[in-house]
């Protein structure tokens, strides 16, 4: 079995999007994202999906975006498969420098990856996110049943009256948390190889973030 598509990074890339405030039912006034840069940097990484060395932080060249380049985050089971490997994991903390006056949240997140998953093995992907010292949002988990031996894609969508906001006029870090999850299921661990990553040298395969933008009211 060829792990040729598995020997690069993908991307996940944070995007600045025009978001909405709250209006008339049905009605939501678009408001642009901030015209002066956004910095975002990576504070920690931690868990066995991207130790150290194996993710990567750039910011785009507009400040309005950044990608986490991934190089072995790879969940897996079958021949020669350690007991732990069939789970990986990805804590990233990030420090978001929004300018004076706007707040954001994320709107949505698109989630990909590659997976070559025997007939009877399945796949999982879970991620949430949070602003520090502010609960966290629901796990969502997308399961992938075998056979497959494709790029997969999970999206995570959360309505406008949904929205978590950064909260306006405070710094705190924001967090996002993934996890890859692969499980032999009636295939033989054996003798047949699954996995799950998210990393791949085709760019097309990319993690998105979507952010929504708001103004902050005025203080009084």
């Amino acid at each position: 079995m060829s792990r040729t598509l598995l020997t690069g990074g993908a991307a996940a890339v944070l995007i600045a999007t025009a978001a909405t405030s709250a209006g008339a039912a049905g009605h939501t006034p678009q408001i642009t994202a901030p015209p002066d840069k956004i910095v975002i940097e990576l504070a920690t990484v931690n868990g066995s999906g991207c130790r150290e060395g194996t993710a990567e932080v750039a910011v785009a060249p507009d400040n309005t975006a950044f990608t986490i380049t991934y190089s072995d985050y790879l969940a897996q089971v079958g021949p020669g498969a350690p007991p732990t490997a069939f789970r990986k994991n990805c804590q990233l903390n990030l420090r978001v420098h929004v300018p004076s006056g706007f707040t954001y949240a994320i709107v949505q997140a698109d989630y990909r990856g590659f997976a070559f998953l025997q007939p009877g093995a399945w796949g999982q992907e879970r991620a949430n996110y949070y602003f520090q010292g502010m609960p966290q949002t629901t796990q969502r988990t997308h399961q992938f049943n075998g056979p497959h031996n494709d790029n997969w894609q999970a999206s995570d969508k959360t309505e406008y009256a949904d929205l978590v906001w950064a909260p306006c006029g405070e710094k705190r870090n924001f967090n996002i948390n993934t996890e890859l999850r692969v499980n032999a299921g009636t295939s033989n661990p054996q003798t047949a190889t699954s996995f799950m990553a998210m990393d791949s040298t085709d760019a097309s395969v990319s993690t998105l973030y979507h952010l929504a933008w708001q103004v902050c009211p005025t203080p009084k």
